[in-house]
């Protein structure tokens, strides 16, 4: 999908989707449930930390390294094998997030070259910029055409270029699109998963849907699993009106269900089980 158009807000038009609306009213419920529970006045900090840890693992597990909660909570050195950075990554790049909040609006590239710096830990060439023409990219569970170096660029600058000007669009809405639109391009060499799923994250909490990080997309796309994820980014990238929406509602859904991951983390913090 482009993202460059004619109209003056071409996100908030996406709003106007064959059951966006309904996806935006239900998530928005889902969060406000959340928000509303008795233990985030007084352990929200809890709430967040512990989302933090199961986004990351949610997201590392679309990323090929899906391993058991329990196990990611234990480890500390995660530089063994592939998978071991895969979750390293994801956990870096969930703590990073928040740090970006305030320089996503004003400059999202330099926002996503350091999330890449960040996911990939190295300090080789293609590190921190977009990929150039002829160089691979590592990103084998994302089967999609890739677009070449120059389509990479000047797509991540139409998209920066919306992100800056602002969007009446909802939050929802506004996070899917750059979720989709950086799986699309894969614009770094590595990592572009996780990136797209931290970008989600940013526009989720900066936007002031989940402005304390409690309800993690990435819970829910790990929940809903790789295949479905993988046949709503079909559906963006045809451009095709119910592609774009389908995938919309597929991020909606991956919020619902990671608000009721947290809503679940409430009620065990209350019984004093967790």
């Amino acid at each position: 999908m482009s993202t460059t158009g004619a109209t003056a807000d071409p996100l908030a038009t996406l709003g106007s989707l064959p059951g966006v609306a309904e996806s935006v009213e239900t998530v928005r419920k889902a969060v406000d449930r959340v928000y509303g529970h008795r233990i985030m006045r007084r352990r929200s900090n809890a709430v967040t930390s512990e989302a933090a840890l199961r986004g990351a693992r949610g997201s590392a597990a679309l990323s090929g390294a899906d391993w058991a909660l329990e196990e990611v909570r234990r480890r500390t050195d995660f530089s063994a094998d592939a998978e071991a950075r895969v979750v390293g990554g994801a956990l870096r790049l969930t703590a990073e997030a928040g740090q970006l909040l305030s320089i996503w609006r004003q400059s999202p590239l330099r926002v996503l070259a350091r999330l890449h710096l960040v996911a990939a830990a190295s300090e080789g060439p293609e590190t921190g910029r977009p990929r150039q023409a002829g160089e691979a990219v590592d990103e084998p569970l994302v089967e999609l055409p890739l677009p070449d170096a120059p389509e990479v660029s000047g797509r991540l600058e139409g998209l920066a270029d919306l992100i800056i000007a602002g969007s009446a669009a909802p939050a929802l809405v506004t996070a899917a699109v750059v979720h989709g639109e950086l799986l699309a391009l894969r614009p770094f060499t590595s990592h572009n998963g996780l990136i797209a799923r931290a970008a989600e994250r940013i526009v989720l909490i900066g936007s002031g849907l989940d402005p304390k990080a409690v309800c993690p997309a990435e819970v829910g796309h790990g929940e809903l699993g790789r295949a479905a994820y993988l046949a709503a980014l079909e559906g963006y990238v045809s451009g095709t009106p119910e592609g774009v929406a389908a995938w919309i509602a597929h991020c909606g859904r991956a919020v619902e269900l990671g608000a009721r991951e947290s809503t679940a983390v409430c009620e065990a913090l209350q019984r004093g089980a967790a």
